[in-house]
């Protein structure tokens, strides 16, 4: 078999039937890469169906012809990415895995980075990917999937990015409160405190995003929470707006939202259409929605 120098230099490689030889020229780089223990090597022998033997530096694979293909691809993004000798984390392996077993191309960029007060924010999945950039390109984006998915994560991180660079001047954060038939107006406290429970998860995303201090004082003024209900009769200018568990919302509670945005504004409407918690024959104004969203002009899903 011939030796093949690759590119970025600093591999070699052999091919053979069902075989694939890499070899690390730097020592350091072929351990970042391989990880602690071989951890990340044992990652994509389970991700991509191949088996990796190990001798120092060099990498010895076996599997069928696409899936060398797929291993050979991320062993060259992730020697590319410890040019700087940096340590690859295992979270970064995962992603990874995530955009080659979907056929992306790791070599282009993976969407648009979020700036927030804590460091940047990236997508970590192609579906992730295509979400973002609806965020940076449309006024009106619907994400829809299971929990877990990053939709709310990915659209907070799209307003803080907004408001610290000024683009809008606060961020409205809003959901329908469908619990199991409890009503707003029996809790206990005032409208934050009454909220509060159902907006969990993104008063952690925005813990996420910006230091303690910082996030008081934009809660006085640049961040709003409030109930569904009270965006009747509201035109929302120069915000970023998050409809988050918009499945639990109805057609006509979707209809006066929507109806809400106004200039210099976007909304990021969220939701599982499969965790619907309405009423026996209630439709859903997430799912009413998303049968029209093709004919709205400046929307995405």
């Amino acid at each position: 078999m011939k030796k093949i120098p690759l590119k970025p230099q600093g591999l070699v490689k052999k091919r053979g039937k069902n075989t694939l030889f890499i070899e690390f020229e730097d020592n350091n780089r072929a351990l970042a890469v391989f990880g602690e223990l071989n951890g990340h090597l044992f990652q994509i022998e389970s991700a991509l169906n191949v088996r990796i033997d190990q001798f120092g530096n060099r990498l010895e694979i076996f599997g069928e012809t696409e899936d060398l293909r797929k291993t050979e691809a991320l062993l060259e993004e992730l020697h590319r990415k410890t040019e700087n000798h940096r340590i690859m984390q295992s979270s970064e392996i995962t992603d990874a895995l995530r955009y080659i077993s979907a056929g992306a191309d790791l070599q282009t960029e993976q969407g648009p980075c979020f700036k927030t007060g804590k460091g940047i924010i990236k997508p970590r999945s192609p579906a992730q990917t295509e979400y973002a950039k609806a965020l940076r390109e449309n006024d009106l984006v619907v994400g829809t999937g299971p929990a877990g998915t990053g939709k709310t994560f990915m659209a907070v991180a799209a307003g803080v990015d907004k408001l610290l660079g000024g683009a809008v001047e606060r961020i409205i954060i809003t959901r329908p409160a469908v619990e199991a038939g409890e009503k707003l107006g029996f809790l206990p406290g005032d409208m934050k405190e009454k909220v509060d429970p159902y907006l969990r998860p993104i008063f952690d995303a925005l813990g996420d995003m910006i230091h303690p201090d910082k996030l008081t004082k934009l809660m006085e003024k640049h961040i709003e929470i409030a109930p569904l209900a009270f965006m009747r009769g509201r035109t929302l200018s120069k915000s970023f707006v998050i409809l988050d568990e918009a499945q639990n919302t109805t057609v006509t509670q979707m209809k006066m939202f929507l109806t809400r945005l106004g200039d210099n504004s976007t909304m990021a409407v969220n939701g599982d259409p499969n965790q619907i918690d309405l009423p026996r024959g209630v439709k859903s104004g997430l799912v009413d929605f998303l049968e029209i969203i093709d004919k709205v002009p400046g929307a995405a899903c």
